[in-house]
């Protein structure tokens, strides 16, 4: 049962082949037994995920339907989930047990869903590796001394592994494409706005994005169909109709105009992996697509500019991890100033204490103008080189990571060239666009991505586009050894 995709425990549990009860025990049980060697969990909700399978398996019997009801899945340790430790993968929320459940944990459980537990994830979301975590590193289950990509590290290799068919992920600067592209998985990233932000704890709240993580694209629209829609609750969330994600999934690419952008071509990029980029191209050709070359060309700025914003709004919402209300608190306080600095110094790590550092000296008051407002415009052309190149094609294509997964620690001393591979994601985070990785080969026998990105609202184009290439490829449905 573990092998099903979603679309597949659909059809199973829909024919009454077996129950989600059933099928929950199973995985719980390929859990425990595989995932000492991945740490890609840092909670498990045993208890909940049975209770959960049986209501659903009642509510089959009743006679409802759905495609996630009664199906397994995973939430990224960010999702405030009620009752349930949710702790950013930080000392500082290590006993923190959220009082309520985030929009998309609730919409989730109103579908049926069963949540399994809570991934591991790198600390407060920040990373591209998932080494930051306070409870270790996340392996690569294609090679446990690598990587597995991060922030959202442990929703993907716990879906690679087939502990679970999907998971939710969070993307800010990559961290749904990243890791599905060192895993071999299809990780969704939708538009800014698409799925509500309440009860997701933030790092960068113009970023943040929430999204499915699954082994192919069709998995990705049921579960975005599950997550997406306007939310009261959270002030950045669209109030646009949310389209069957599935409907168009068939829809003929012929004439779709796919451009490539020349910077995603540059001297950083793995030869090997443009190659493959490059064998999709031909293959989405043979499908009827028209491509065309573009450019991008404010895309040289979009690191710098994504590391002012992103630790600025950091360096802001972290703020309010100080001891006092909640989370980590240091012991035998003298007064609050020492309160304040020691529970901050022992409950983040290096990583979100830098990325603070960097935003709080950006956002003083004798360098607000000279980094953070000329990043902000560095955005906006940034936004408005993707708007003149979606008047001219459908849907933008390139490499997701200009290298396949690294090993453990190989950049723990070099913190700028890890952030260096979120060079051809970041883009769509500071121009607020959903974009897609998809698998696409393997270089040295680690998985290798592809990213497609389109305009606004338009997830439906870019699961559409992924679909029709799994059902001409056969890379999403190779599964890593021993798993």
């Amino acid at each position: 049962m573990h092998q099903m995709t979603l679309a597949e425990i659909a059809r199973g549990l829909a024919d009454k082949k077996f129950s989600s009860e059933e099928l929950t025990k199973t995985l719980l049980a390929r859990i425990a037994q595989l995932d000492p060697q991945l740490n890609s969990f840092i909670t498990l909700t045993e208890d909940l995920a049975l209770e959960q399978a049986k209501a659903a398996d009642a509510r089959r019997a009743n006679g409802e339907t759905g495609a996630l009801l009664g199906a397994p899945i995973g939430h990224k340790d960010l999702f405030c989930t009620l009752g349930v430790r949710t702790s950013c993968g930080s000392k500082m929320l290590d006993n923190f047990k959220a009082p309520y459940d985030a929009t998309v944990v609730s919409k989730l459980a109103a579908a049926g869903a069963v949540s399994l537990g809570k991934t591991n994830m790198d600390e407060f979301a920040m990373g591209s590796a998932n080494e930051s975590s306070y409870y270790g590193a996340v392996k690569n289950p294609w090679n446990l001394e690598h990587v597995p990509g991060g922030s959202s590290g442990g929703s993907a290799a716990a879906v690679a592994a087939r502990l679970l068919p999907a998971a939710t992920g969070t993307d800010t600067g990559g961290s749904i494409r990243q890791p599905a592209a060192l895993t071999n998985l299809t990780g969704l990233k939708p538009t800014y706005g698409r799925v509500s932000r309440w009860g997701m704890i933030a790092y960068a709240s113009s970023l943040d994005q929430g999204g499915p993580l699954a082994r192919t694209a069709e998995d990705c629209a049921i579960l975005l169909q599950g997550m997406a829609g306007f939310d009261p609750l959270d002030s950045t969330s669209i109030d646009e109709p949310v389209p069957d994600f599935s409907a168009n999934l068939n829809t003929s690419l012929q004439g779709l105009r796919i451009g490539v952008p020349k910077e995603f071509f540059s001297e950083g990029l793995d030869p090997r992996i443009a190659e493959l980029v490059h064998t999709s191209i031909k293959e989405l050709e043979k499908l009827g697509a028209v491509i065309k070359p573009i450019s991008l060309p404010n895309m040289q700025h979009a690191i710098p500019a994504y590391y002012v914003i992103a630790p600025a709004e950091a360096s802001s919402n972290l703020s309010r991890f100080d001891g006092v209300r909640f989370g980590h608190r240091c012991e035998d306080p003298k007064d609050l100033t020492d309160l304040y600095k020691r529970s901050r110094a022992e409950g983040f790590g290096p990583e979100v204490q830098r990325r603070i550092l960097v935003g709080a000296y950006a956002l003083s008051a004798g360098y607000y103008d000279a980094y953070y407002l000329q990043a902000q415009k560095i955005r906006r052309l940034i936004k408005n080189d993707f708007m003149a190149a979606f008047n001219e094609v459908d849907i933008i294509l390139g490499p997701t990571t200009p290298n396949p997964a690294w090993k453990i620690g190989a950049k723990n001393s070099d913190p700028v060239s890890a952030y260096l591979e979120d060079v051809y994601t970041i883009t769509a985070n500071l121009a607020g666009l959903p974009g897609l990785s998809m698998p696409a080969g393997f270089v040295d026998g680690l998985p290798v991505g592809v990213q497609l990105l389109a305009p606004y609202f338009q997830e439906g184009r870019l699961l559409n586009v992924a679909h029709q290439y799994q059902l001409n490829t056969d890379w999403h449905t190779r599964s890593p050894a021993g798993f």
